[in-house]
């Protein structure tokens, strides 16, 4: 009996901390105190068959994957449920990259068709940010983001590149808008060294 509550123990706690909750947090979801949870992990206790059956549908695993200590078949499952995830990620964030220049090819098309205008070329200058400010939001969401001051960066020296080119194209040459990039891009690298919040302990 004590093996198993060893057992059970180990078990919660792997999946808790791999979860990244801690044993209040738990504890609110399947309804119980947090004082339960501490000692189930501490394998003073054992939970009852419906706080076992809660603890496994928490963390979408079987009663069975709580009560063994192999579980290679379930680890092997979670990597390739994770690499696939990531794949999917990295395809949905490229089509929605590839998109801006097709929405972008399409308003080149219809401007030579209707407009006939000589200046319909700027429709894809205009998508370089636009689909680097695509690739921040699913960084940001998905991503590294430690990246997005790369990205800020690269979306901060294209639009001023972009403004700049198209009032050089009106007979406009403000060449100093392109000093306005050298403190932005101070900011920016300070700012990449600000520290973020210290994470909440899992106990």
């Amino acid at each position: 009996m004590q093996e198993l509550k060893t057992i059970i123990a180990a078990n919660i706690q792997l999946l808790r901390k791999e979860h990244k909750m801690t044993q209040n947090e738990l504890a609110q979801k399947i309804n119980y105190t947090d004082k339960a949870v501490s000692k189930w992990e501490r394998a003073e206790s054992v939970p009852d068959i419906s706080a076992l059956k809660q603890i496994a549908d928490t963390f979408s695993v079987t009663l069975d994957y709580l009560i063994t200590v192999e579980h290679t078949e379930y680890k092997k499952e979670k990597k390739e449920i994770r690499k696939t995830k990531k794949k999917n990620r990295k395809i949905i964030s490229l089509i929605s990259v590839v998109t801006v220049w097709l929405v972008a090819l399409f308003i080149y098309m219809n401007i030579d068709l209707f407009a006939k205008n000589n200046m319909n070329w700027l429709v894809f200058i205009y998508a370089v940010p636009t689909s680097l400010i695509v690739a921040l939001i699913f960084n940001s969401i998905w991503g590294n983001t430690r990246y997005n001051y790369l990205i800020i960066s690269f979306i901060m020296w294209t639009v001023l590149s972009v403004v700049f080119i198209t009032l050089l194209l009106f007979d406009y040459n403000v060449w100093t808008l392109l000093l306005l990039g050298i403190p932005a891009q101070i900011i920016i690298i300070l700012w990449s060294f600000l520290k973020t919040r210290a994470k909440k302990p899992t106990y």
